[in-house]
């Protein structure tokens, strides 16, 4: 009887170890295919650029989609080629009558107009009739006549922007003018994925709309981001500096970007509102880092525009902003917060620290 109490004895404990294990493989198997999926960088075209955004191990398929959805979204409102778009729409109606629109719509063009006041109409969201005069960027781009400009710039004025915060309409006074918020709405669209993201408590994540840089949260160890700026003379090349920056957005304007040659001549797209003329004051690029992407996005136009020391001094109007030019003459200004932060790669630049 001991003989068989022993036998049946082992036989219950190798039963008991066998479930054991089928129970501990069963919850694993729950446990990782409950789990949500972690998906790698997503890139698509949206807004005319392309946009990639890295979620790093907070990436799902629901929270990419719910950013790209949103994207969309911003496209369909401010797009000037979509037909349908309300700031198309705008453009339509202007010295006809006034145009619903949306919070986002009133948002942006609130800020896009406090700006044009700020540098005195060096940045002018109405600057539409010049963007599609010259069409940079386009295969129909080309040299306007003088009078082409003169009679496209009698179109472009912010002051005769109707904006309604009671009834969210949007008006403009005369017939001819139109809206182009190219200069801001990437920026825009960047602080709205930053606001889904701390709405689902993600920690960090790396955002490029189209060289509009948010680097979110802190690394993975704490660590800063750190931004290449992109070289204007040779953008294949590697970066000539970079800079270190913590959940902070990094926007470059340059003439790189968008442009053409005609008879050994180089126009690029950011226009001067005031002439109608690609702007030419020996700047080819202007970086600002901000913890606003929009507020970014309108200030690196409206620096170039302004130009080395009264671009920089205008600056000082914002806190938490800096900047970084850089002029034809391969000369890097820096503001004085960021000497510390930057760290110059190409021995073809040289460094002037603006206070």
């Amino acid at each position: 009887m001991q003989k068989g109490n022993k036998f049946y004895s082992s036989l219950y404990i190798r039963i008991f170890k066998i479930q054991m294990v089928l129970l501990l493989w069963i919850l694993c198997f729950f446990s990782v295919s409950c789990k949500k999926k972690q998906y790698p960088p997503q890139t698509v075209l949206v807004m005319g650029t392309v946009c990639t955004v890295n979620l790093y191990d907070a990436g799902t398929a629901e929270l990419y989609k719910q950013i790209i959805d949103r994207l969309y979204e911003i496209e369909r409102e401010f797009s000037v080629s979509m037909p349908d778009s309300q700031i198309s729409t705008i453009n339509k109606q202007a010295g006809i009558a006034p145009v619903q629109v949306s919070e986002d719509v009133i948002t942006v063009l609130d800020t896009a107009v406090l700006f044009a006041k700020k540098t005195n109409g060096a940045f002018d969201p109405t600057i539409g009739p010049l963007v599609k005069l010259w069409n940079i960027g386009t295969e129909f781009a080309h040299l306007p006549s003088d009078k082409e400009i003169q009679n496209a710039l009698s179109f472009v004025d912010y002051h005769k922007i109707i904006i309604d915060h009671i009834a969210s309409t949007v008006y403009l006074e005369q017939s001819g003018m139109s809206l182009d918020l190219g200069g801001i709405v990437k920026g825009y669209a960047a602080d709205e994925i930053v606001r889904i993201l701390k709405q689902q408590k993600v920690t960090r994540a790396l955002i490029d709309l189209g060289g509009n840089i948010y680097a979110y949260g802190s690394k993975k160890d704490d660590a800063p981001w750190r931004v290449g700026i992109r070289n204007p003379f040779d953008t294949q090349s590697e970066p000539p500096l970079g800079v270190q920056v913590d959940d902070q957005t990094v926007v470059t304007s340059g003439v790189y970007e968008r442009f053409f040659i005609q008879d050994g001549v180089r126009y690029h797209h950011i226009i001067n509102p005031k002439t109608g003329y690609p702007m030419q004051n020996g700047l080819v690029s202007a970086t600002i880092i901000s913890d606003s992407s929009m507020y970014a996005d309108a200030l690196s136009t409206s620096v170039f525009i302004l130009g080395i020391s009264e671009g920089l001094a205008f600056l000082k109007d914002f806190s938490e902003t800096e900047g970084i030019l850089i002029d034809d003459t391969k000369c890097i200004y820096v503001t004085s917060e960021l000497q510390n932060k930057i760290t110059v790669f190409s021995h073809d630049f040289s460094v002037k620290i603006f206070e």
